[in-house]
C-alpha cells in the first residue's frame, strides 16, 4: 500500500478531543504495518505537542508526527540566522536561538488567534516590505472552535501582507508540495512517491494531495459536511462518514 498522510484536526483530532475510534484507527494503521505519517497545518501545536495531546488521553502512538509549525522551524534553521515569528509563544519556542524582531531575514507567520491588531499587522508590512522574506506556517482560510465557532485563519493575515508588500509568501504548509515531501521524506520516501491523504478539507488535504497525482479520502468529521455538494469541482477519490469507515476503505485497498 502507499504511504498514507492523516490529517489532525478534524479526522484524529475534534474539538480539542480524540475523534470517536481513533485509538483502533492508529492500532489498525500499525498492525498493518502501514507507513504513515500524521500531517497538521496547526501552528498552535508542535510535533511533541501532539503527542502529548494524545498521552494525555491514554493513546500511545510510535507514528511520526509533522505539524506546519515544526517544519516552518526546520524550513528557518535552514536558511535563516534571523527571524522574527508571530505564533503562539509555547510554540515560538522552537525557533528561540534565530529570533530577532529587528533586523529579521524573514518573518514567520502561524495562528496569532485574538492578538491581531493594526500594530502588529503593520510592524510585519515594514520587515517584509524593507526586504525580509515572508514565510506563511499555513494560509488556511477560517478554522472552527467548539466555544467561538468559525474564526479567522492565519491565511487572510498573511494574504493582506502580500499585497501590501507586492510579495509571495513561502507557503510551508499544506497545499504546498515542500509539505507532503516533507512527510514522505520523514518516512523515507523520495518526493515523487505517490500517497494516500486522509484529511477534512477539500482544499489543502484533497485537491493539494491530487495535484501531486496521488490519491485522497475525505472524511466528514471536521470542517467539511455530508453530503458534497454537486457545485463543488474539487471531488475526492474516496469518502467516510468517520474512522471507522477510513478503516473499511484501507482494509479493502490493502
Amino acid at each position: 500500500m502507499n504511504p498514507l498522510l492523516i490529517d489532525l484536526d478534524g479526522v484524529l483530532r475534534i474539538n480539542n478531543r480524540p475523534a470517536p475510534n481513533v485509538k483502533e484507527f492508529l492500532d489498525f494503521i500499525t498492525d498493518r504495518k502501514i507507513n504513515a505519517c500524521i500531517v497538521s497545518n496547526s501552528t498552535l501545536s508542535t510535533s511533541e505537542d501532539v503527542y502529548e495531546f494524545f498521552k494525555f488521553f491514554g493513546i500511545e502512538t510510535k507514528i511520526p508526527i509533522m505539524t506546519a509549525s515544526s517544519a516552518a522551524a526546520i524550513y528557518a534553521k535552514q536558511n535563516y540566522k534571523h527571524v522574527a515569528v508571530y505564533c503562539e509563544e509555547r510554540v515560538k519556542r522552537i525557533f528561540y536561538e534565530i529570533l530577532d524582531y529587528k533586523n529579521p531575514e524573514a518573518v514567520i507567520i502561524g495562528d496569532y488567534g485574538k492578538r491581531w491588531d493594526f500594530k502588529t499587522m503593520n510592524e510585519i508590512f515594514v520587515h517584509v516590505f524593507n526586504g525580509a522574506d515572508l514565510i506563511a506556517m499555513q494560509k488556511n482560510r477560517y478554522w472552527e472552535t467548539a466555544a467561538d465557532g468559525i474564526l479567522l485563519d492565519a491565511g487572510p493575515f498573511v494574504t493582506a501582507i502580500e499585497y501590501a508588500t507586492n510579495k509571495q509568501a513561502t507557503l510551508i504548509g499544506k497545499p504546498s508540495p515542500f509539505y507532503f515531501h516533507a512527510a514522505l521524506k520523514i518516512l523515507g520516501y523520495q518526493k515523487d512517491e505517490k500517497f494516500m491523504m486522509i484529511g477534512d478539507d477539500l482544499e489543502t488535504d484533497i485537491k493539494g494531495a491530487q495535484e501531486l497525482g496521488s490519491k485522497a479520502m475525505l472524511i466528514y468529521t471536521g470542517k467539511t459536511k455530508y453530503p458534497l455538494s454537486q457545485a463543488v469541482k474539487t471531488k475526492p477519490d474516496f469518502e467516510a462518514m468517520n474512522l471507522a469507515d477510513a478503516m473499511k476503505i484501507l482494509g479493502l485497498l490493502d
